[in-house]
């Protein structure tokens, strides 16, 4: 997977806890900095942002 570029989140503290991200085939791409060549979650923007937008909403609720 030599193609898909990974990004740091922005709100990766410092240290080893961060998210990268990267867009590949029309699919979003997660995995964890520690090992950003182990274990990838696969998902459509469509559902990122449904989760994403959760989570907000979860937060500001509770």
């Amino acid at each position: 997977m030599t193609d898909q570029i990974w990004q740091k989140s922005s709100y990766c503290a410092q240290g080893n806890s961060c998210v990268h991200v990267a867009s590949h085939n029309g699919t979003v791409r997660l995995t964890e900095s520690g090992d950003p060549t182990g274990a990838i979650l696969r998902t459509t923007p469509t559902a990122l942002r449904a989760l994403l937008r959760t989570l907000k909403e979860e937060h500001l609720d509770g």
